[in-house]
């Protein structure tokens, strides 16, 4: 990692692993106009998957202390980050110090605070594609690939209170850590609902097929474990077989998105909803830049940030077949 010179204007970082890649870079000035924010940066900060602690102690030092630095999004990093450096922080909000982990850095009032938006983001994410009563009507089962922050918080989403019975009956975690999914079960366990976790050991991708085997009709599958954007491939392999009426949700909206294009292959056939990251990035933006500039983000302002990202991907796709 190589940590920015001191912020000569407002800037906002993106700590993550292959910031440069991410649309946040071209979408981030358009958004901050349309806030009328005054022209803040945007820099990015690329650390390696599961660095020493060292790493992420002096990357929040580091915009803790330069005055204009105002704060981050952090994404891979958000359970690594809040081990190692979580005495850094003035104030966690509840959901960081349930889940552990830290996805926005923000100041205010002269103290750094941490907040895990995922459970908010990832909940308004679900709401855009999963019909109201889903889970009363199919009995679906939720499978979520992957123990980090985005499958805990998607877990928190579809276990809350609010949600009354309408609830997968089982959820369903998979990793390839037994480490990841021990810290998975206890942290898990501090949510008080009548869903039923499993948590499976699976080394290889040919293990996760097995699993979404077991998956009724109507269940949801997730790829939460950031194969196909940060480091190649997919969790399940090409003989998987997606549930019938299922509903499949890549988290990630760039890379090679393997796992994606295992589903769609599948559409037709299993009469399967596939979505992928893009609402999820966005909200998941906006719930943050809205913690370090101190505005609200919602309703109209919302749905007009939304508007321009949706300008900008569309732009971009448009191009991108031209020049094939």
């Amino acid at each position: 990692m190589k940590l920015p010179q001191s912020a000569a204007s407002p800037t906002m970082y993106f700590v993550g692993v292959t910031t440069g890649q991410s649309s946040i870079m071209k979408l981030f000035p358009l958004w901050a106009e349309a806030l009328g924010l005054g022209g803040p940066k945007i820099v990015g900060i690329d650390i390696a998957i599961h660095a020493e602690p060292k790493v992420y102690r002096d990357c929040v030092r580091f915009i803790k202390e330069d005055p204009l630095s105002l704060g981050a999004l952090v994404t891979t990093h958000k359970i690594d980050l809040f081990n190692a450096a979580r005495d850094l922080f003035d104030t966690l909000d509840p959901y960081a110090t349930t889940f552990e982990e830290i996805s926005s850095i923000s100041k205010a009032g002269g103290q750094l605070a941490g907040h895990a938006k995922d459970p908010i983001s990832s909940g308004l994410s679900l709401e855009a594609f999963v019909p109201p009563g889903h889970w009363k009507k199919t009995g679906g089962h939720a499978l979520i690939m992957g123990a980090g922050g985005s499958a805990l918080a998607i877990c928190s989403y579809l276990t809350h209170p609010d949600r009354g019975d309408d609830v997968p009956r089982t959820i369903v975690i998979t990793n390839r850590s037994p480490e990841r999914l021990e810290s998975a079960r206890q942290l898990l366990g501090r949510i008080d609902t009548d869903v039923r976790f499993e948590f499976r050991l699976c080394p290889a991708p040919a293990d996760n097929d097995a699993v979404l085997a077991e998956l009724p009709a109507g269940s949801l599958v997730v790829n939460a474990t950031g194969l196909g954007k940060d480091r190649p491939g997919s969790p399940l392999t090409d003989e998987a077989a997606f549930p019938e009426g299922g509903l499949v949700w890549e988290l990630n909206y760039r890379g090679a998105l393997d796992f994606m294009h295992q589903a769609i292959r599948q559409q037709a056939q299993k009469r399967l909803h596939v979505e992928d990251g893009w609402i999820y990035f966005i909200h998941g933006w906006t719930q943050v830049i809205s913690e370090v500039f101190h505005v609200p983000i919602e309703g109209e302002t919302f749905d007009r940030l939304e508007k321009i990202a949706m300008e900008l991907r569309n732009g971009s796709e448009t191009k991108g077949a031209a020049q094939k």
